[in-house]
């Protein structure tokens, strides 16, 4: 855990279920979609925290209860000592600002009737005391300056722009109230290979700049270790393992994160001959129904009888340097990711 002068986030215990109905007229809840189950994490600020996990884990709807874009079932999301899960009104409006988010789709997220200062400069209209009207454009123009794009643009309309272009503008309206901690949900997802590399060294520079805290959400394990500080994995809104990113890509302790860096592809020839690829069984649950005890236990090869008994905690195992949630948690050398 991050020391308390350095921690900018505290998130505890937090628990998002969306109910399970049945009936037209009187509906009945007859279950729970448990899409985030429990999730405890620190972040210090200046620093990049990497979620990883498969498609359906549970990540997008971890960035939604942190953004308070949904209210938690359960749990607590401290920014600066202060619950957003539990404000509201004005207070709720002022937190706010200090967490903001980068999309994933940068076609989709930009409004293409709104011109690239009217989408920049938004965030002023709603936080008035940010920047008052006469000093927006101004404002605009620094941070279309500051993500690398030129001011005289910004009476452009998206479609206008590039794809890694207007990922830029995103982060430039991401920037504007000036945060503390960036949502960063799969950023470069959209891209292609050359413009992902401009916009990951563009989120690092600012980061440096303004001592920015990122969560980074991404399936590419390539990039979330190259810009993450400590990666996070999640599986069936759950974190299975966590601890820096050395210690996970390095020596991965939970059977889950082992099948998952074994199936990154390695450019060397060699490598790809030497790496052991490990292949899981199966879907995942649905999260409406999880597995007792352990929840990757169905498509696990180390599975026994205690892993359907009892929920192995996320804690650091005998063996290992940082936490997992396995019973039979064993560091173990898949494959090197660069």
């Amino acid at each position: 855990m991050a020391s308390g002068s350095d921690r900018i986030l505290e998130v505890r215990d937090l628990v998002k279920h969306f109910p399970l109905t049945q009936g037209i007229v009187f509906k009945k809840q007859i279950g729970a979609i448990k899409a985030v189950d429990g999730v405890s994490f620190d972040l210090n600020r200046g620093e990049t925290l990497g979620i990883v996990g498969e498609s359906g884990c549970g990540k997008s709807t971890l960035a939604k209860v942190l953004m308070a874009l949904e209210r938690p079932t359960s749990g607590s999301v401290k920014i600066d000592g202060r619950d957003i899960a539990k404000a509201r009104g004005g207070e709720l409006k002022r937190m706010r600002r200090n967490i903001q988010m980068v999309m994933q789709d940068p076609y989709t997220s930009l409004n293409p009737r709104m011109t690239v200062g009217d989408i920049i400069g938004e965030p002023y209209e709603i936080h008035t005391e940010v920047a008052p009207k006469g000093d927006r454009r101004t404002k605009v123009q620094e941070l279309l300056e500051v993500v690398g794009l030129n001011p005289d643009h910004i009476n452009r309309y998206p479609h206008q722009f590039s794809g890694g272009q207007r990922q830029r503008i995103g982060i430039a309206r991401g920037l504007a109230l000036q945060p503390e901690i960036i949502v960063c949900d799969e950023p470069v997802s959209a891209l292609d290979v050359s413009i992902q590399a401009q916009v990951i060294n563009l989120l690092e520079r600012l980061q440096n700049e303004f001592n920015l805290a990122y969560i980074f959400i991404a399936h590419d394990l390539s990039v979330v270790r190259h810009i993450s500080d400590r990666v996070g994995v999640m599986y069936l809104g759950k974190f299975v393992e966590l601890g820096k990113d050395t210690e996970i890509y390095d020596r991965p302790a939970h059977p889950y994160t082992q099948a998952l860096l074994s199936a990154v592809p390695v450019p060397d020839p060699e490598g790809r001959e030497q790496r052991e690829r490990i292949i899981l069984q199966g879907d995942p649950p649905s999260p409406a129904n999880p597995p007792s005890g352990c929840r990757f236990r169905t498509r696990c090869w180390k599975a026994q009888e205690i892993c359907a008994e009892e929920e192995p905690l996320l804690q650091i195992r005998p063996g290992t340097a940082h936490e997992s949630a396995c019973h039979f948690a064993e560091t173990h050398d898949v494959v090197h990711v660069g």
